[in-house]
């Protein structure tokens, strides 16, 4: 399988992926040609990027986190902003990075806050929608955190 590694000054070097085995709840890559630690450190912090067409295809309802990247994000009907990024690990639920151009929110990426619009679907991919019901107040609590950290800098 080819890849892409892109580095952190953003050049992308094309790889093949040799073979891959699970070690302590990680995946670990062989990449044709890498045969040394030293070798493998060039590809520190790089990200490993997939080709759309030998992406496999993911089950109703489920997305790729670059599907997710740019999409807008509605809230009862109403525009909240695009997402600019994912971010993992503050919980259960991934959050969004929702940027309105003005400010930032922090949005759980959760089923329970999906709602899918009448005779449509909640993760609209193909037009760049993710319909959410969010609980009241979060965007509020979103704004007043940002603002404090705006004023504690």
């Amino acid at each position: 399988m080819h890849l892409f590694a892109l580095g952190e000054d953003d050049k992308r070097r094309e790889v093949e992926l040799d073979e891959f085995w699970p070690h302590k709840g990680s995946l670990v890559l062989k990449l044709k040609g890498v045969d040394s630690i030293n070798d493998a450190e060039t590809f520190l912090r790089c990200e490993l990027q997939v080709p759309r067409a030998q992406k496999a295809q993911l089950e109703p309802g489920a997305a790729y986190i670059s599907d997710l990247v740019g999409c807008e994000v509605v809230d009862h009907g109403r525009s909240v902003g695009r997402v600019t990024a994912v971010q993992f690990g503050a919980g259960e639920a991934p959050l969004l990075v929702v940027h309105d151009g003005k400010q930032e929110h922090l949005l759980p990426f959760a089923d329970e806050f999906l709602e899918a619009p009448k005779g449509g679907s909640a993760l609209d991919i193909e037009h760049k929608k993710i319909h959410m019901r969010l609980p009241e107040g979060l965007l509020d609590v979103n704004a007043a955190s940002a603002t404090k950290e705006t004023r504690e800098v």
